[in-house]
């Protein structure tokens, strides 16, 4: 089996997730990668809003993940780059480019749009029940997709965890992403977390809470770049998920980016 990339890797510092960037490389090097990414869940500066601290690093402690990711890189025989998985917020514009690319130097950032920005709550977009809130979601995801600062939107069928069916709803919501990411040639990705977590039961059976095949069966048709990641929180899944990712890709006649543009530095 060849030796494959992820881009999709978080660590303990979100709280949520188990191990250091060193025992992600490490296990990666077991099982053969050809490039590292560590995004994990981006800090926010303090507002009256929640941005779920609890499921996220602090701000003084990105130098901690600097520095760890940087003894990452001085010790595996592939490439290794870091960044951060972010939320869309307009408010947060500058915090994205001007703070977390420019002052702390981050080589990419993932669009991870996993809430619905409401008056001053943050909504969990599979828990989205009315059709105008997720058309909201949807609308506030492609906002985000324009502002040409992610290298590739995450896991974009993560709300049909909860959204279940395959119906003319979802098939116009999805289109627009699709649509969008088309107009932009920014990666859409499959994310093989969801293939580990514990199948959906819907009209036409059960079925992976994400990704939706038949929404990637509609990507397969089109020329939009397709990348396969692992949304790794334990270090044993930080190729085994990419692998079913591409796995799945294969499937569907999907050939994967192994290199999203950023990895293409001077």
């Amino acid at each position: 089996m060849k030796n494959i990339s992820n881009f999709h890797t978080h660590t303990q510092l979100c709280h949520h997730a188990i191990g250091m960037p060193q025992d992600y490389a490490k296990q990666a090097e077991i099982e053969g990668c050809s490039a590292l990414g560590f995004s994990d869940h981006c800090p926010y500066p303090d507002t009256p809003t929640d941005n779920w601290s609890s499921v996220r690093m602090t701000i003084p402690q990105i130098e901690l993940y600097k520095t760890e990711i940087q003894k990452v890189k001085e010790s595996v025989s592939f490439p290794v780059f870091w960044g951060f998985e972010c939320e869309y917020d307009r408010t947060f514009l500058s915090w994205y480019r001007d703070e977390l690319l420019g002052h702390f130097g981050a080589q990419y950032l993932v669009l991870g749009s996993h809430w619905l920005t409401k008056g001053n709550s943050r909504i969990y977009c599979p828990e989205l029940t009315d059709p105008k809130d997720i058309s909201a979601y949807i609308d506030q995801t492609i906002e985000g997709m324009q502002t040409g600062l992610f290298a590739f939107l995450a896991h974009p069928d993560l709300f049909m965890k909860g959204y279940k069916e395959w119906d003319a709803q979802s098939k116009a919501w999805l289109k627009a992403l699709l649509d969008a990411a088309i107009d932009l040639n920014l990666p859409i990705e499959i994310n093989g977390l969801g293939m580990s977590r514990e199948p959906i039961q819907t009209t036409h059976g059960l079925r992976y809470q994400y990704p939706y095949r038949e929404f990637w069966e509609t990507v397969a048709q089109t020329s939009v770049p397709v990348i396969c990641n692992s949304d790794a929180h334990d270090p044993q899944d930080v190729i085994f998920n990419a692998q079913k990712a591409r796995n799945f890709a294969a499937r569907l006649g999907i050939e994967p980016i192994d290199f999203p543009e950023f990895t293409q530095l001077p």
